[in-house]
């Protein structure tokens, strides 16, 4: 009797212990991303968004009320709405974050996968979207991404003479 006592004391202590391990490596891994780009725990988001949290292609997020703040605000600037489900998007951003860089442009992403009013509010059709507001409105807007091999559409030279259009403005 004291054998069995003793071994169910045993796997008591050790399922104990994988339940604080695990709680732990839980409370690591969400802490790991609590201060990303969109303040939230990534198990509440869209898991192709955290796939890119380390991406340093999407580290220009802008939330909501950022952006409203800035249209409120009647500032000039762009924004680019991808989706981080849009197989375009994730052709166009490697090309469009470096080179508004390169150009000392500053375009702000708004993520339609994980804030879905965003499409509405800000009439978006299709992403990518790239929207250049000045005074809080909407200027002009490029709708689609990069090309693929042998199709119509935007290369790095669209992207280039639209933010160029409007960057000394």
């Amino acid at each position: 009797m004291k054998k069995i006592a003793i071994y169910l004391s045993i796997i008591v202590v050790l399922f104990a212990g994988l339940y604080v391990v695990n709680q732990q490596s839980d409370k690591a891994k969400n802490s790991k991303f609590a201060n990303n780009v969109y303040g939230m725990a990534p198990d509440k988001m869209n898991p192709e968004t955290v796939k890119q949290l380390d991406d340093p292609n999407y580290q220009n997020i802008i939330l909501p009320a950022e952006l409203d703040k800035k249209l409120n605000a009647k500032e000039d600037f762009f924004v680019y709405y991808f989706a981080s489900t849009c197989p375009h998007c994730k052709r166009t951003t490697p090309v469009l974050a470096p080179l508004s860089k390169e150009l000392g442009i500053d375009v702000k992403q708004f993520n339609l996968e994980e804030f879905k009013d965003g499409w509405s509010k800000y009439n978006i059709q299709s992403t990518p979207t790239l929207i250049y507001y000045k005074a809080g409105k909407e200027v002009e807007r490029m709708v689609g991404g990069i090309a693929e091999a042998g199709q119509q559409g935007y290369n790095s030279d669209s992207f280039k003479q639209f933010l160029q259009k409007y960057k000394a403005k």
